[in-house]
């Protein structure tokens, strides 16, 4: 019987390529396993799948009875709803331990460092497992992805080692202009509804059994969402009463700007500005610097509740 491997709900990069990635070297150490993911895949994912000639993941939502590997995440609010009913061998991740409970030992490899896939690229260092050609150039651009090409404060000596030798494994000189090219591609919005631009990275917090719902919109102008800016918070509000959310966070990140304007609609705005050290008008505010929900967002308001 095949062991799946994936990552959270609306999947970014760093957990489809990680459930490829993965595989791969678990099927080298002899196990039998597969790749999956729970949701479509973004623009920036296709882009770096054709790149590199890789395959998209099998779509599968259903895992009960299954044993299975989690990739960039270890929280409920982002498994499938079945987790409970799944075997869990094991958890690769770049994030703060969440509240999934296993019922058996099992394998855990969670790093302070800024992608799952340098956690992954540590891992088959440390089996002495060779990585190909095509998976070393997906696992490269899933951490320049995460690392914003490293201008995130979630990025770490670890992580430019690893882009700068799975470069040369899968023969990439310019690494940079490359995740570049990937961002313009991220960046793109044009016909996006509202729903589609507030679920591309969209993870769900249980914060004190309040539910808070954050995405992140990273792109190399942000100005290009000013006549979106209406129906996203539309569309917010709606989000967050059909998902029972206490509040619903945007962050549009500017990677050039270095910096994020975010968008709230929450029953207590007042918690985020305290939280934040910010005042928010018309349910907006520049957070100048901020470039991480997980480093620089939900540390600060997770106290709140």
């Amino acid at each position: 019987m095949s062991t799946y491997v994936f990552g959270h709900t609306s999947p970014d990069s760093d957990s489809i390529v990680g459930a490829i990635s993965l595989s791969y070297l678990k099927n080298q150490l002899g196990e039998d396993c597969v790749p999956t993911r729970q949701g479509k895949i973004s623009a920036e994912t296709e882009f770096i799948l054709n790149k590199f000639g890789g395959e998209v993941p099998e779509l599968k939502t259903t895992y009960a009875g299954e044993e299975v590997y989690l990739i960039d995440f270890s929280d409920y609010g982002q498994a499938p709803e079945d987790i409970k009913e799944a075997t869990i061998l094991g958890i690769v991740d770049h994030h703060k331990l969440g509240d999934i409970i296993t019922s058996t030992p099992l394998e855990c490899w969670i790093r302070p460092i800024g992608c799952s896939n340098t956690v992954v690229y540590e891992m088959y260092k440390s089996y002495d497992v060779e990585i190909p050609k095509n998976i070393a150039g997906m696992m490269m651009m899933a951490i320049l992805s995460d690392t914003v090409i490293f201008k995130s404060p979630t990025c770490t000596k670890v992580d430019t080692k690893a882009v700068k030798e799975l470069a040369k494994i899968a023969g990439i000189e310019d690494y940079k202009a490359l995740g570049m090219e990937m961002f313009i591609v991220k960046s793109a919005v044009d016909g996006a509804t509202g729903r589609e631009l507030n679920t591309r990275d969209y993870k769900p917090f249980d914060m004190n059994g309040n539910k808070i719902g954050v995405n992140q919109l990273e792109m190399i102008d942000i100005s290009a969402l000013d006549d979106k800016k209406e129906m996203i918070f539309e569309d917010m509000k709606k989000m967050k009463e059909e998902e029972g959310l206490h509040t619903m966070m945007v962050l549009l990140t500017d990677i050039m700007k270095e910096g994020s304007q975010m968008l709230v609609v929450s029953d207590d705005p007042s918690k985020i500005e305290n939280g934040l050290n910010v005042k928010l008008e018309n349910n907006e505010a520049w957070l100048d610097g901020v470039l991480s929900r997980k480093k620089q967002i939900i540390p600060f308001i997770q106290p709140q509740f």
